[in-house]
């Protein structure tokens, strides 16, 4: 079992510390079986087992009378970072799973009717339902703003039309989150979002996009999809607020993963270098190798510290964690890609051989400098937040 000792630290309570074991020794058993074929029917088979092994019900809150299914009153970011890296340091596709189940419902979490949500969140929380966050454009990625996919009211119904890419869970989720824009307001203003389902007539997802770490992706077309209006998430013209909040919650998360990722391939560093012969000893007796050790135990601490900082003041506090969020996601990953990199060199010709641990490690973790915001776009944020302050 890997080492928890950072679960001392003083952001957690009992409850976050039960479950963290709990759910170590569960993906010992269930993540380490899991049939590796066509990458949709294996994200598909993730999602069951951790359905019905109850961890997707820390994705949704509980609502009232448990009426949404989740497992706590209401989203837990401690949870959900624990419950990543732990994903993450076992399986990288399961930690994708679990992440997408939460941000692909997280606009009907904030933003969504009680009618809305009780169709939709228990169904995700028992991993009957796969959920999709389609906020990304062909021009508009970073810069949201510029979105061009709008939506047209006619009577009552919304007419969609547009281009969504970059979206994970793309073609095997059973309902997307769009977000399009409905008046033609400056900037960000006069986009709102809509619960599409993936039978909707007008839907187009079957250009998939492959990616070095493979995951499920796809292009989203909308062409002349007829949604009634009861498919509005929250109010008219607010739905880039409400995609901002979504990932305000979840953007710690992204961190959390990089720190599973990144403790992995310490792990796998310490037990090569203890054993691959080297002039006469082990790797581990040179001291350049020891340096190496020393930097990548230290950037993750580091990294923990950050994301556990920020998951904590926002569960606490229930403030505003956009500033403590993106540097927790800015060093994390950035931190986790040298930690992977020096596994990788320290494994020598075996680490670049396909299949093996720090191999898969090294495309796991560089998609996470880009998503939910680039490293780029995440220092401008904090630059933002600190001239605001």
């Amino acid at each position: 079992m890997p080492d928890h000792e950072f679960l001392d630290w003083p952001f957690f309570d009992e409850q976050h510390r039960h479950v963290a074991v709990e759910l170590d020794r569960w993906a010992q058993d269930n993540l380490r079986n899991v049939p590796q074929g066509n990458t949709d029917d294996t994200c598909r088979e993730l999602v069951r087992r951790m359905g019905e092994g109850g961890w997707l019900r820390y994705a949704v809150p509980a609502g009232p009378n448990g009426a949404w299914g989740g497992a706590l009153e209401q989203i837990d970011s401690r949870m959900i970072c624990l419950i990543r890296e732990t994903f993450a340091r076992y399986h990288g596709l399961a930690d994708f799973a679990f992440a997408m189940q939460g941000l692909g419902s997280g606009a009907i979490v904030l933003g969504g009717s009680e009618a809305q949500k009780k169709s939709y969140l228990p169904r995700v929380a028992r991993g009957e339902l796969i959920a999709a966050f389609a906020l990304s454009e062909p021009d508009a990625g970073s810069d949201v703003a510029a979105m061009a996919c709008k939506a047209t009211q006619q009577g009552s119904e919304y007419v969609l039309d547009g281009v969504k890419t970059w979206i994970s869970n793309g073609g095997i989720a059973d309902f997307y989150c769009v977000f399009a824009r409905t008046d033609f307001l400056p900037g960000a203003r006069g986009i709102s979002a809509f619960i599409v389902d993936s039978n909707a007539k007008g839907l187009d997802t079957s250009e998939r996009i492959h990616v070095m770490a493979p995951h499920p992706m796809a292009v989203l077309k909308l062409k002349q999809c007829r949604l009634s209006s009861e498919a509005l998430l929250g109010t008219r013209g607010e739905g880039f607020k409400l995609a901002m909040q979504v990932l305000d919650i979840f953007r710690a998360s992204v961190a959390a993963a990089a720190n599973g990722f990144a403790a992995r391939a310490l792990d796998e560093a310490l037990a090569r270098s203890k054993t691959r012969q080297m002039f006469g000893g082990v790797l581990a007796d040179l001291q350049l190798t020891q340096a190496a050790l020393g930097d990548m135990a230290t950037a993750l601490d580091a990294s923990r510290l950050l994301t556990y900082r920020a998951a904590w003041r926002r569960d606490v506090y229930q403030a505003r964690t956009t500033k403590e969020a993106a540097m927790a996601k800015m060093f994390a990953t950035e931190s986790a890609q040298q930690v992977i990199d020096r596994a990788v060199q320290l494994f020598g010709g075996q680490g670049v051989v396909a299949g093996e641990c720090v191999e898969g490690l090294y495309r796991d973790i560089r998609a996470l400098r880009i998503y939910e915001g680039a490293t780029e776009v995440q220092k401008l944020i904090i630059a933002r937040e600190l001239l605001r302050d």
